[in-house]
């Protein structure tokens, strides 16, 4: 696929934008404060992720912030700015970067997350329209970087296992991260007829048969994204197990 072929997204209004802008803001400040005081000892201690310590996550976010970057530069100018990376460079630069030290992991993520933010800023209106590529393959506008940013920034300060969990995550992120990745999920025929976020007053229909499964909405994307069990409110059926999450946020980008 190519971005010629790809469908016509929509553009974000002006003050979607910029609440989008400030949300993303506001999420590297809340993480980089949770990281003022860490230690040696806890960035060497085990992540939530299994086989992964905290140093590992913070790796992956700077350099996560560094591929979301270079896609907002390229939206931005039209070229690319240098060649992409192949797809072993995160994985390497995940082991080489997790052997640091507590204070150099946090420098590195604040210059990763500011340079993120600093490019942001930079870009014009009408270039935030621009079809850029995952380094999975799939397209999607450069606005839905920001997305990406703020889904990377929200589940990984709850992998840190710092004290933050998915009861912390913003009500407003929740009910995006829901759409999008039930409408993934519908797409891919997952065997769940109703989903009802019972704090959100929200209720999605994945397929045509399956189970109702009810929740507040933290604790239903905490089970899709793979961060925690499967809500008991389902009627005593066994629920399916989500995909690897998450996926491309919508059908015919991939």
């Amino acid at each position: 696929m190519n971005p010629t072929a790809a469908p016509a997204p929509a553009a974000l209004a002006p003050a979607e934008l910029t609440a989008l802008l400030g949300a993303v803001r506001a999420d590297v400040g809340r993480l980089c404060d949770a990281l003022g005081g860490l230690t040696d000892r806890q960035a060497r201690g085990a992540s939530a992720l299994p086989g992964w310590s905290r140093a590992h996550v913070i790796t992956h976010i700077a350099r996560s912030a560094d591929a979301y970057r270079r896609l907002l530069a390229l939206a931005r100018t039209g070229a690319a700015p240098g060649p992409r990376p192949d797809g072993g460079a995160p994985d390497r630069a995940l082991r080489e970067g997790a052997e640091r030290d507590a204070a150099e992991l946090v420098a590195d993520l604040r210059r990763s997350l500011d340079g993120l933010s600093d490019e942001a800023a930079t870009v014009p209106a009408e270039r935030w329209t621009a079809p850029v590529q995952a380094l999975g393959g799939w397209w999607h506008p450069a606005w839905f970087t920001l997305h990406r940013a703020r889904r990377e920034l929200q589940t990984h300060h709850v992998d840190l296992a710092l004290g933050r969990t998915t009861a912390d995550w913003p009500t407003d992120y929740v009910a995006w991260a829901l759409d999008t990745t039930v409408a993934t999920l519908a797409a891919r025929d997952f065997p769940v007829a109703r989903l009802e976020a019972t704090d959100l007053g929200r209720s999605w229909n994945p397929a045509a048969t399956g189970a109702t499964v009810s929740a507040p909405g933290h604790v239903l994307l905490a089970w899709l994204a793979g961060r925690g069990p499967a809500p008991d409110s389902h009627a005593g059926r066994t629920l399916p197990t989500p995909p690897v999450w998450p996926l491309p946020p919508v059908p015919g980008w991939d």
